[in-house]
């Protein structure tokens, strides 16, 4: 069964490398050449492991709340704009804040208020989800495109930096963000990160609260029944997975970037939702996968520059890693009912 498992969480990876290879050998390019560039540039040099690492700060957190929402059968697809508006609420107060105050009571602060932009951002969704029953998807959705459009509004008019010639915030001093790891350029945000993930699985599997949330997700029905506060339980989820998706933007701004420039958006949110589909909504492997994804995305951007090859070919690479997890799926279930149909 374990074994299982595993092959369902590799199997694919391996598949969509080959599939990958082939695209990138039919448009002449190597692709030896190009998965050794993003080894070499986000595994095996001092410089690259250290970017990666950093990357996973920001995808660790959007990562747990997609796991909490996704569990609880409710489809945040809202993170890139919870993720960028916390983001800028983070690059317009912590500069305000840590001259008026210690860095660490600033940092706090601009945290907490991030997280709660966010959560207000993801009450609309919320509230026709619990208690009108409009379905999510499309509302995440269009309050994603109304949130990086508002984000960008507030970067160029409203915290607007005026001693710079780019439209972006103020910067914060890069002695008064995260702390470093050690004697390296690893944000501490990817140890925040870490702990977010294994708080939410332990959350999630382990607690009274996680049961009812994914009892929520199996069986609204019974959720119901059983006398379950159904559309407290669903604005809860929404709440707890914007304000992760918040805190991400802050942990990318505070620990690495410093300031919002105008028009930035990662996109993170996306890309992060077949990589926790990928783990199966499992934390320790969601982990491990967006350290690979995180190799992928700083070596895909190094193999880009020297091989010619789109920055966007590494969510190519996802999104084929996800179809064939899920034609693996398919099979799997198909061939488990053939099974039980012969032996009946």
């Amino acid at each position: 069964m374990m074994f299982q498992r595993v092959l369902l969480m590799v199997g694919p990876i391996l598949v969509a490398l080959v599939i990958a290879g082939i695209i990138l050998a039919a448009a002449g390019v190597d692709p030896l050449a190009y998965y050794s560039y993003v080894l070499q540039r986000g595994l095996f040099t001092s410089v690259g492991i250290q970017q990666t690492l950093t990357r996973m700060a920001p995808l660790l957190f959007i990562a747990a709340g997609l796991i909490i929402a996704f569990r609880a059968g409710i489809w945040n697809l809202g993170t890139d704009g919870q993720f960028l508006l916390g983001a800028v609420t983070a690059a317009a107060s912590a500069p305000l804040l840590v001259a008026v105050m210690p860095v660490w009571l600033a940092l706090v602060i601009s945290f907490m208020l991030s997280a709660l932009v966010a959560v207000i951002w993801s009450l609309l969704p919320a509230l026709l989800r619990a208690y009108q029953g409009v379905n999510e998807i499309i509302t995440t959705l269009m309050m994603t495109f109304l949130g990086t459009s508002l984000a960008n509004v507030l970067v160029k008019l409203v915290f607007l930096d005026p001693a710079t010639t780019v439209p972006q915030t103020r910067t914060l001093p890069v002695e008064d963000r995260l702390p470093r790891l050690f004697d390296t350029t690893i944000s501490s945000g990817l140890i925040m990160g870490l702990i977010v993930v294994i708080a939410v699985h332990v959350m999630m599997t382990r607690t009274a609260f996680g049961l009812r949330l994914r009892m929520v997700g199996s069986s609204p029905r019974a959720a119901v029944h059983a006398g379950l506060p159904v559309p407290a339980l669903t604005v809860a989820v929404f709440a707890l997975s914007a304000g992760l998706a918040g805190l991400a933007g802050a942990v990318d701004i505070i620990g690495v970037q410093g300031n919002v420039r105008a028009d930035w958006n990662p996109a993170y949110g996306m890309a992060v939702i077949p990589v926790v589909f990928l783990a199966r909504m499992n934390g320790f492997a969601a982990i491990a996968f967006v350290f690979l994804f995180s190799i992928l995305s700083i070596g895909g951007e190094s193999a880009a520059r020297r091989l010619g090859v789109p920055q966007d070919f590494t969510l190519v690479f996802v999104a084929i890693t996800l179809i064939v997890l899920a034609l693996a799926e398919y099979y799997t279930q198909h061939s488990g009912k053939l099974k039980g149909a012969v032996k009946s």
